[in-house]
């Protein structure tokens, strides 16, 4: 994928359109395609006020523009929320602007647009078709990623800032819904499946391999299943009684995780890639790596965890 400018019959002219008011458009999240649940950060609804902008982002990190009509193709209708799901999904590196044609008939007559569905790419304000065919939630991550892969390789690397979204609708419990795609997971993990849930996340992460919601759900799964039916006394009294021996270690290690001794359960971990070298060292190092993913990068003693890391690998 190049980035030439856009010369087939019917070229975007974007002077047709007319510039949106300050403060105008419509918020991501109101009516149009729909999205994920929840609202989005990186996907919005575009109408003809909020269309010049909407290309002009593209100069910030590519523009998806997905075209659609729920009259003339509902399918067309369904690709375009998939696109939004996607777009959460790579966290800013596209933003999706999703086109309802049978709402927004001017941006449709102003692109000459021949069919439904289209996606055109749009970067530094150039666009050129990139999707004409109707394509499953999984067809389109796998075409996504080859096209960032492709602009990764020409430097283009910038990322969308998170737009604002529509609060997420709260659940009788008062918690945000939960995203459909691991509701298999946290399904199985509220049955005590745990080999189960790690089957569900390690599908997202085949599907999916930047989801990093996935890749923390995985790695909390593997520490149910590790612990699951272990007797949590023995276990730190195998670990305290040999320091030097990794695997009781790391077991103790999860066990001081699962009672939210987060600190405590780095530090062991810690002590054990200062005190040991060669394999049994990368795999107590490993393993800590899996305990920060499945806390979130976010939490200041992973942060802290990763410093005393650094220090005791050099």
């Amino acid at each position: 994928m190049t980035q030439q400018p856009f010369t087939r019959p019917g070229a975007v002219d974007l002077s047709r359109l007319q510039r949106p008011p300050a403060g105008g458009g419509q918020a991501p999240g109101g009516g149009g395609a729909g999205a994920p649940a929840g609202g989005a950060s990186y996907w919005l609804d575009v109408t003809e006020e909020t269309f010049q902008s909407t290309v002009e982002a593209s100069l910030t990190a590519p523009v998806l523009l997905a075209f659609y009509s729920p009259s003339r193709l509902p399918e067309s209708q369904q690709m375009a929320r998939d696109l939004a799901t996607v777009a959460e999904e790579y966290e800013g590196r596209f933003l999706a602007g999703l086109v309802d044609i049978d709402t927004q008939p001017a941006i449709a007559q102003a692109v000459q647009l021949q069919a439904v569905p289209f996606v055109f790419a749009v970067i530094d304000g150039r666009p050129q078709p990139l999707i004409q065919d109707v394509l499953s939630l999984d067809g389109l991550r796998t075409a996504i990623n080859q096209v960032m892969q492709q602009l990764t390789t020409q430097g283009i690397t910038g990322r969308h800032q998170p737009r604002a979204a529509a609060a997420p609708v709260a659940g009788e419990d008062g918690e945000p819904p939960l995203d459909p795609r691991y509701a298999p997971a946290q399904d199985a993990l509220e049955r005590g499946d745990y080999d189960g849930a790690v089957a569900e996340y390690e599908k997202l992460l085949k599907a999916n391999p930047a989801d990093a919601e996935a890749a923390g759900g995985l790695a909390m799964a593997k520490v149910l299943q590790r612990t699951n039916n272990v007797d949590a006394a023995a276990a730190r009294a195998a670990a305290d009684a040999a320091p030097d021996d990794v695997a009781a270690q790391t077991l103790a290690a999860d066990l001081d995780l699962l009672d939210g001794d987060l600190d405590a359960a780095f530090a062991r971990l810690v002590e054990a890639v200062r005190r040991t070298a060669g394999d049994e060292r990368n795999q107590a190092r490993e393993h800590l790596l899996g305990l920060f993913a499945a806390v979130g990068n976010d939490d200041p003693r992973v942060l802290k965890g990763r410093q005393a890391l650094a220090s005791a690998l050099f």
